[in-house]
C-alpha cells in the first residue's frame, strides 16, 4: 500500500478541494437552476464528458464532485503517464464493480496527451458505457482529441475564474490560516493568479510562511507574486491573435494594444504579430486607407533589425494607425467573388484584343488586334470590352480614400458610356 500524506501537510490547493457543490467556485454557466451539468447530477443520468479550459478553473474538482454526487466509482489517470495497461486495469476495475451494479467514473487528465492508438482504446467502453469518461484538457478538444471520442462525449468548456471570486476565496482561505493581510495584498494575489486557482492557492502558501505574528506586510507581497509566469497553450496563440485582429476591425485601439501586449508577454515572435498586421491592413482597410498597407509593411524592416524590447513600440505604432483607420473589406471580398466565380467553371475566353501580341506570330493568330491603348485618348479611358460578360466584383464603400475611389468609378462608367 503506498503512503499518504495527511491532509494537512498536502498542499494547500489539494487541501482546498470543495467537498460540496456549494462549495464549488465558478463555471456558473454549466452549475445552477436550469443549468447543463445541474439537470445531469440532479437527473443521476451522468454522460461522458470532454470539460477544456486554462489551468486552475476547477476541472480535477468538478469530476471528483460529479462522481460524488453520482454515486460513482472514481478512477484517477494522468495522460501524460499513463499506459494502455492502466486503461485495462480501469476496464477490469470497471467490470468487476458493474456485476455489483456499481458505475465506474474515468476522469483522464491532460487527455490530449494521448496519443490516436490511446484514444481509440477508449472507443469500445465509453460506447458500451462500461465507464464514464470525464477527459479534462487545456488544448481545444476539437484539435486535440480524435472524433470518434468527441462525438461520444458531451463537450464543456470552462472558463478562467473571475478576479472578484478569487478574491473572495484569497480572503476566506487566509482567515482559515487565522493570517491577517490588507485588501491590497488579497488584490494582488488575485491579479497574479490570471484566473487560476491553484496558483492563488499556493501563491497564499507561500505567504502564510512569509507572515510574521499571523501578519503578512504589504512589503512582502513582491517576493511573492513577482515569480509570475507565462503559461502559454496552443489556443492562447491563436485566440490572442484573434482577440487582436477583431479589436482592430472593431476599431477599438485600447482593446487592441492590450491584445498586442498579451501577445508580447506571452513571448510571441514579432514576425508572426507583423504577418498578421500586414494581412489585416488590407482584408480589413483595404482602399479605405491605402498608406495602411505600406506601413503595416515597414515592420517587416523593422522586425529584421530590430529586437525585443524595442520593437514593440513600433508593433504599438502601427497597431494603434490600422484600429483607428477607415475600414473597408471590399478589396477581400472581390477576390473571394472572383475566386468562386473560377471555382463553379466561369472560365471566359481571354478577348483576342487582350492577348499578349510582342511574339512574331502573335499577329497571325490576331492576337492583339483591335486593342485602344488608353494613353491615346482623353483621360486614358475608352469604352473597351476587358471581359466578355461583365461581374460586379470591386464595390467600393464610402469609408475613407474609397469614397473617392467609388466616385472616380462612376465619373469613369459615364465618361465610357459618352464615348462608346
Amino acid at each position: 500500500m503506498l503512503f499518504e500524506r495527511p491532509l494537512n501537510s498536502r498542499p494547500l490547493a489539494f487541501q482546498n478541494r470543495p467537498q460540496r457543490l456549494e462549495d464549488y467556485v465558478g463555471q456558473t454557466h454549466l452549475l445552477g437552476p436550469g443549468k447543463p451539468l445541474q439537470k445531469m447530477i440532479e437527473s443521476g443520468i451522468l454522460m461522458s464528458l470532454i470539460i477544456w479550459g486554462p489551468p486552475g478553473c476547477g476541472k480535477t474538482s468538478l469530476a471528483r464532485l460529479l462522481s460524488q454526487l453520482t454515486h460513482s466509482e472514481f478512477q484517477h489517470l494522468n495522460a501524460v503517464t499513463a499506459k494502455i495497461a492502466d486503461l485495462k486495469n480501469v476496464i477490469t476495475f470497471a467490470q468487476s464493480h458493474a456485476q455489483m451494479g456499481r458505475r465506474t467514473l474515468l476522469f483522464l487528465d491532460e487527455i490530449h496527451r494521448f496519443n490516436k492508438t490511446q484514444q481509440d482504446a477508449l472507443l469500445p467502453d465509453v460506447e458500451s458505457g462500461l465507464i464514464t469518461l470525464i477527459g479534462a484538457t487545456t488544448e481545444n478538444p476539437f484539435f486535440s482529441v480524435i472524433p470518434g471520442l468527441v462525438s461520444r462525449c458531451q463537450i464543456f468548456e470552462l472558463f478562467a475564474l473571475e478576479k472578484q471570486a478569487l478574491i473572495d476565496m484569497a480572503r476566506d482561505t487566509m482567515k482559515k490560516r487565522e493570517v491577517r493581510c490588507s485588501d491590497k495584498a488579497l488584490d494582488s494575489f488575485a491579479s497574479f493568479s490570471g484566473g487560476d486557482a491553484r496558483k492563488l492557492l499556493n501563491a497564499i502558501e507561500l505567504a502564510c510562511t512569509l507572515a510574521e505574528n499571523k501578519q503578512l506586510k504589504d512589503e512582502q507581497i513582491p517576493a511573492i507574486t513577482d515569480q509570475s509566469g507565462k503559461g502559454y497553450s496552443t489556443d492562447d496563440h491563436y485566440d490572442l491573435a484573434s482577440a487582436l485582429i477583431k479589436s482592430m476591425r472593431g476599431s477599438d485601439p485600447d482593446a487592441s494594444i492590450y491584445w498586442l501586449a498579451r501577445l508580447i508577454h506571452q513571448g510571441e515572435p514579432a514576425e508572426f504579430i507583423v504577418r498578421r498586421l500586414i494581412i489585416f491592413a488590407s482584408e480589413d482597410i483595404g482602399n479605405a486607407d491605402p498608406h495602411a498597407l505600406i506601413l503595416a509593411t515597414s515592420l517587416l524592416t523593422a522586425a529584421k533589425f530590430i529586437g525585443m524590447p524595442e520593437i514593440r513600440i513600433n508593433l504599438s505604432h502601427v497597431t494603434a494607425y490600422l484600429a483607428s483607420a477607415p475600414k473597408s473589406n471590399a478589396s477581400y471580398m472581390a477576390i473571394n467573388k472572383a475566386q468562386a466565380l473560377i471555382k463553379e467553371g466561369v472560365l471566359h475566353p481571354i478577348p483576342q484584343h487582350l492577348r499578349d501580341s510582342h511574339y512574331s506570330e502573335a499577329k497571325h493568330l490576331g492576337h492583339g488586334k483591335g486593342y485602344k491603348y488608353p494613353h491615346d485618348y482623353p483621360f486614358t479611358l475608352i469604352d473597351q470590352e476587358y471581359l466578355p460578360v461583365p461581374h460586379s466584383l470591386y464595390e467600393p464603400t464610402e469609408h475613407g480614400a474609397e469614397k473617392t475611389i467609388k466616385e472616380r468609378l462612376i465619373k469613369i462608367k459615364e465618361i465610357k458610356k459618352k464615348k462608346g
